[in-house]
């Protein structure tokens, strides 16, 4: 099993930074990527993943914005997020893949970001 902790969730002001922590703790030598998703009224979407060797994917929207980052030594992933608008608003998920033999998705609680005008 695997635990999600994140935090860094808020209120900010349009084009303002935020940055997002998530830990995993437990059965971590079964993850490989990591990621954050965010859910909005109606969808849920990927914002960012980062895989155990460093390999990054971004979603179209987020791109020149966000960076996502690794340390496989803490479990630990960070989403830096600059430029924010107010259609970022959403819950951040935060994400553990653990591949198969295992193939399981773990999520965290979630934390809510807000950006205003």
């Amino acid at each position: 099993q695997v635990q999600i902790v994140e935090s860094g969730g808020g209120s900010v002001q349009a084009g303002g930074p935020l940055r997002l922590s998530c830990a995993a703790s437990g059965s971590t030598f079964t993850i490989n990527a990591m990621g954050w998703y965010r859910q909005s009224p109606g969808q849920r979407e990927l914002v960012a993943t980062i895989s155990s060797g460093g390999a990054t994917r971004y979603s179209d929207s987020v791109k020149g914005r966000f960076t996502i980052s690794r340390d496989n030594a803490k479990n630990t992933v960070w989403l830096q997020m600059n430029s924010l608008k107010p259609e970022d608003t959403a819950v951040y998920y935060c994400n553990a893949n653990s591949p198969p033999p295992w193939g399981h998705d773990y999520w965290g609680q979630g934390t809510q970001v807000t950006v205003f005008t």
